[in-house]
């Protein structure tokens, strides 16, 4: 076929996350004993009550299309849980009920987003930020943070990335890869950067539920009004209530950025999965128990894998204080040979565990530092045992 097709998308990567764990499922297809740390889903069943309630209106409910920006009840619902657990106000027209909260930020970038625009994504990042800004003819920029600092944003480095042609800045808090989540002090200082350069924040707030060690998360847009006009937040049911194949996300933002984001999803997907967004309704209003259980068990997972990471020869992690993920880091590999392989990079390092301690991973070049993989630790306490020990013994014996 010698036609030309868009040379926008044609430069899209795929995700190196998914890719990690087609190929982890076909060895498990073929009968290989694989650990993964890879993808980042909750290993839980979706609470019996939302299921419940799934069940209920499939058998006596309405189950066709509802408007294409969601439920309205559904944005009641979402309204009630920012007001109480967010301090945020907000009415259902601030409210779009996408398809994941994946789509909720391409819905917002297509929102927001012209050609030569700039959009400031710390590193590491979570893998598909930067290709969702590309997608909407925008320009990531990319804003090293180190280690020492919990991989946050420092204000230092905020204000020289800052340009004319900055749009926006994306703000994951707790985050996808570092599990770092940012204190009131480092949000009130982003924010007044924020306000005096008229940019907006992009707070992408999906692992809230998720913290540890005394946290408190704390949404940026709850600072004040005039941080509030400026931030678009994102949510979903995906992480927090364990039901990341219902495909439910949300956004809370200004009316006239709500209008643009319905207005494209009205014409790309139409309305989320109806069964889901009242399975949603459930979750939001009903009893939370199982989802504190849940971030219990995470909890004892974490420190557990931050423990055993850090008494391995060579390899070392900081503490996470939210989500379900560590970033180890490998940099002390780098260069060295390891049984006949030398090791250049992290795509090296995991897929030489992946093919020979049967350990799956993610490279941390997926998330723009190479000197680190992540590993997801929601999955069981006996599977994050067996997989390090696996490292262990194959990087050590």
């Amino acid at each position: 076929m010698n036609i030309t097709l868009s040379k926008k998308n044609l430069n899209i990567a795929p995700s190196v996350t998914l890719t990690i764990d087609a190929k982890t499922k076909q060895m498990k297809a073929d009968g290989i004993d694989v650990i993964s740390f890879g993808v980042g889903e909750p290993d839980f069943q979706t609470p019996s009550n939302i299921k419940n309630a799934a069940v209920e209106v499939i058998k006596n409910g309405s189950i066709g299309y509802t408007a294409a920006s969601g439920l309205p009840d559904l944005k009641k619902a979402i309204c009630e849980k920012l007001q109480k657990e967010n301090n945020l106000s907000y009415q259902p027209e601030n409210i779009i009920v996408s398809n994941g909260a994946k789509h909720s930020l391409y819905n917002i970038f297509q929102a927001i987003c012209n050609p030569g625009d700039e959009v400031i994504i710390p590193i590491p990042y979570w893998v598909s930020y930067p290709e969702l800004v590309k997608m909407a003819d925008a320009t990531p920029i990319f804003i090293e943070c180190n280690e020492e600092n919990e991989f946050k944003l420092r204000k230092e480095d905020l204000l020289s990335a800052i340009t004319k042609n900055t749009k926006a800045i994306i703000l994951n808090s707790p985050s996808n890869p570092t599990g770092s989540v940012y204190s009131k002090e480092e949000l009130e200082e982003i924010a007044k950067i924020a306000i005096k350069n008229d940019i907006i924040i992009v707070a992408d707030e999906i692992y809230e539920k998720l913290v540890y060690d005394g946290e408190k998360h704390i949404s940026i847009a709850s600072l004040n009004n005039e941080i509030k006009e400026r931030t678009i937040v994102i949510n979903g049911m995906s992480k927090g209530y364990a039901m990341t194949g219902w495909r439910i996300g949300y956004t809370a933002s200004a009316v006239e950025i709500a209008k643009i984001m319905g207005n494209i999803q009205s014409h790309a997907t139409s309305n989320p999965n109806t069964i889901a967004q009242y399975a949603s309704i459930e979750g939001l209003r009903g009893d939370q128990f199982s989802i504190e259980e849940m971030r219990k068990a995470f909890d004892e997972r974490r420190s557990f894998m931050v423990n055993r990471i850090n008494e391995i020869k060579d390899l070392s992690c900081i503490t996470p204080k939210g989500a379900f993920y560590v970033m180890m880091n490998i940099s002390k590999w780098i260069g060295k040979e390891v049984k006949g392989k030398k090791i250049e990079n992290s795509i090296d390092f995991a897929e030489m565990l992946l093919d020979n301690a049967k350990v799956a991973i993610v490279p941390g070049l997926a998330f723009g530092a190479d000197n680190f993989m992540r590993l997801s630790y929601a999955t069981s306490l006996e599977n994050i045992k067996e997989g390090l020990n696996r490292i262990d013994n194959y990087l050590n014996i």
